[in-house]
């Protein structure tokens, strides 16, 4: 069986959600007997992370094709996702697989020459607020509408994502979450090297800097409490300079607040593993892989109370509500004031998450729905 992906910015990466779980369950896919293929964009480049991996237009058995598009901010993602639906059109893919509602307005093209296509739903991208309520808003729900309507299949990663497309649309879906996989834990070398960083030193937080990802939350909220433990603020800017530059702003006044900027590979490794607690405090998601490894690295995570988060990680997380800066203080505050309840916290959580989330699982499942 021929797959083509089709939505993400590049294979392999962990830039965004999307990025991350194709980069992992694509190759699982190929040693399933699926033959894979990604489409990514031509403006986008492979971190250093993954420099060498990708050898002859392969990454891991997967294969690794160029959609052509402009490098322009709000375009680059419409243009390559166009691209791709009409190049892989032309090829013989049994499966042409969309990620994000974004591309989905594409997903016409390829049913218009007989394929069969699946949509994944990682979020609900036109609440996101970066995209206020103008024409990429009005797109991304467009997209959204394509789906569904002409999908064969269309994945969710929630319930609460499941109920939406029930009551919305009257549409079918299938749950399959994300996976993760066992982690590999780091000592505080690179991170004390370049931010001064030592193990249980610092409160963490790992996303894009956008403003649904709630970070300006979690910095009011830092500001109020009084605590030893540095604030390190581990993601860079996705199409939302302005947003980044207001954060700048209101951590200004505090030098224990770090902006690493993106990070990955061991620096990023090292900033789970030696992190106090870290940190979730999002309006929206759609299934967090950061909130997948907090719990894997045996973190305490305290996030928001949104059906998203807890229906993932239960009982296993500490929870605020949501947008509450003074709940989100409080809770902060007795979690840096008590090393003790931190280490009874943790008691357990990886083997949970891991158990629950298993990447192999993610893709017999995705197996079984290409069959169908």
């Amino acid at each position: 069986m021929k797959v083509a992906m089709i939505g993400h910015k590049v294979v392999p990466s962990r830039r965004g959600g999307i990025e991350n779980v194709l980069t992992t369950l694509c190759p699982i896919l190929v040693e399933m007997g699926i033959d894979v293929t990604c489409y990514n964009r031509s403006s986008d480049k492979v971190e250093n992370e993954y420099v060498g991996t990708v050898k002859n237009k392969m990454y891991k058995g997967v294969k690794i094709k160029k959609a052509w598009t402009l490098n322009v901010r709000g375009f680059a993602a419409m243009i390559a996702s166009f691209t791709a639906a009409i190049a892989a059109s032309f090829c013989n893919y049994d499966v042409i697989h969309f990620h994000a509602e974004g591309p989905c307005a594409a997903l016409w093209i390829p049913k218009l020459f007989g394929k069969k296509c699946v949509a994944t739903v990682h979020g609900l991208d036109w609440q996101r607020e970066k995209w206020g309520k103008g024409f990429a808003s009005r797109y991304i729900k467009f997209g959204e509408k394509i789906l569904a309507r002409y999908a064969d299949e269309v994945i969710v990663l929630s319930k609460a994502a499941y109920d939406y497309f029930k009551e919305t649309y009257n549409r079918e879906t299938t749950i399959i979450h994300n996976g993760i996989s066992r982690p590999e834990k780091k000592e505080a070398v690179l991170i004390t090297e370049k931010y001064g960083l030592k193990k249980d030193e610092y409160i963490s937080v790992v996303s894009r800097l956008t403003a649904e990802k709630g970070i300006h939350y979690l910095i009011d909220a830092y500001n109020k409490i009084t605590t030893d433990k540095k604030l390190v603020i581990a993601g860079d800017t996705s199409d939302t300079d302005d947003y980044v530059s207001m954060l700048k702003e209101k951590a200004s006044k505090n030098p224990d607040i770090i902006f690493t900027g993106f990070v990955s590979g061991d620096i990023l490794k090292e900033i789970y593993s030696n992190a106090y607690i870290n940190v979730l405090p999002s309006d929206l998601e759609g299934m967090s892989l950061c909130l997948l490894e907090s719990l894997a690295y045996k973190n305490v995570l305290l996030c928001s109370d949104i059906p998203e988060n807890t229906s993932v990680a239960e009982d296993k997380a500490v929870y605020f509500e949501k947008g509450n800066i003074e709940d989100l203080a409080e809770k902060l505050k007795v979690l840096c004031n008590d090393g003790t309840l931190v280490e009874n916290l943790k008691d357990g959580v990886d083997e949970f998450i891991l158990n629950k989330y298993n990447w192999q699982d993610v893709a017999k499942l995705t197996c079984k729905l290409y069959q169908k």
